[in-house]
């Protein structure tokens, strides 16, 4: 399932964070913002279990999600949406996967994983900004995949179509979530408009 969002508080925050001159804590403070919008939808359909509780006035039934919850930032873009998904789901563990791209090959590689227990049976949130080439997300999804949770999400600010067709087409099991389908990729595969390099805007390194 792919799931592009219509909501305009998510529109006006994502055209705040798209402006150059914004500066690099309002474009943080907009990404943990969307990213708790997102959470929302995401969630949804998350299976609950029922619980015993008293309030009070009087004893009650309750209800407590039954999966574990683990959010996975693709590094290091990705470590800018976990602190708004960790604010709304304090009992979340966090895994971390470290990617980059072969620059003579283009491939993908891994250089650093580290997940929680919790992640086999569990619900995985991959977080990254952006979605490109795809390259990364689909990287990640095969090591997340070998932990064997219940369910994966990747969740994305931008999209460009190019990468979230690859990810259809190569994951097709997997939920999608992003805020906005941009136009393409330009010839330096960033995406148009998009944000610029997300992991330099969120930390101030350019």
């Amino acid at each position: 399932m792919t799931y592009i969002f219509n909501h305009p508080l998510i529109k006006d925050k994502l055209t705040r964070m798209r402006k150059i001159t914004t500066e690099s804590t309002k474009f943080r403070d907009n990404l943990k913002e969307i990213t708790q919008l997102m959470a929302y939808e995401v969630t949804r359909n998350f299976p609950l279990i029922n619980i015993d509780i008293e309030t009070p006035v009087a004893k009650t039934k309750g209800f407590k999600l039954k999966d574990k919850i683990v959010l996975i930032p693709i590094l290091r873009a990705g470590l800018g949406m976990v602190d708004g998904l960790k604010d709304l789901i304090p009992t979340a563990s966090i895994g971390h996967i470290g990617i980059y791209r072969d620059e003579e090959t283009s491939i993908p590689q891994e250089y650093y994983c580290k997940m929680p227990a919790s992640l086999e049976n569990g619900n995985a949130m991959i977080l990254d900004p952006m979605l490109a080439t795809g390259g990364s997300a689909v990287e990640a999804i095969k090591i997340v995949k070998k932990y064997k949770p219940n369910s994966i999400s990747l969740i994305c600010l931008v999209a460009a179509p190019e990468g979230l067709k690859r990810i259809e087409q190569e994951h097709p099991d997997i939920n999608i979530y992003i805020a906005a389908l941009d136009e393409k990729l330009n010839e330096k595969y960033y995406i148009v408009p998009g944000l610029g390099d997300a992991g330099d805007r969120i930390f101030g390194t350019k």
